[in-house]
């Protein structure tokens, strides 16, 4: 299976109404048996942070701490370690908004693009842009250069409505 087609179908999963969670997770230890790791409640404890907490850019330490009041016995290095291999199998995007550290959200998009962010300068705030508008520029890149673009990030950095 695809990396694409993971990623749409967990989208598809992440959708439904009722047992969302239970259907990723299971999903998901499908997914991690294929490469030879075990969905540990460690493991899950972390995805759901990370799901349940969507469009709010966490870091490891804050993932870290969410998790910890699920599972009190879990290491600072199990969730870097699981983050790793979330990232690596699609299922979650690994950002870097500039700021010093690296932050999660899960992946739920059916391509390759990641959404935009809009970062406030003076307050940090982050927005997402739901909508990719670069569709455009990227064929007039692609035909101009001869180039097959894959993937582009956009952080634009500015003022909020609040800090203006």
């Amino acid at each position: 299976m695809l990396k694409k087609d993971v990623q749409w179908e967990v989208k598809k999963e992440y959708e439904k109404a009722g047992d969302k969670l239970e259907n990723v997770a299971d999903q998901l230890k499908t997914m991690l048996k294929e490469k030879g790791y075990k969905l540990t409640p460690q493991r899950r404890a972390v995805l759901n942070i990370i799901m349940e907490n969507q469009g709010q850019h966490l870091n490891t330490e804050e993932i870290y701490d969410l998790v910890k009041t699920q599972c009190p016995d879990i290491g600072l290095a199990t969730v870097y370690r699981t983050l790793q291999i979330l990232d690596e199998m699609g299922l979650i995007l690994k950002i870097n908004l500039d700021d010093g550290c690296s932050r999660y959200e899960f992946n739920a998009n059916q391509d390759d693009h990641q959404h935009h962010h809009l970062i406030c300068t003076n307050c940090g705030a982050i927005i997402e842009v739901g909508e990719d508008l670069l569709g455009p520029l990227e064929e007039q890149i692609e035909k101009q250069y001869d180039f097959t673009i894959t993937d582009h990030k956009v952080k634009f950095f500015g003022l909020c409505s609040k800090c203006r």
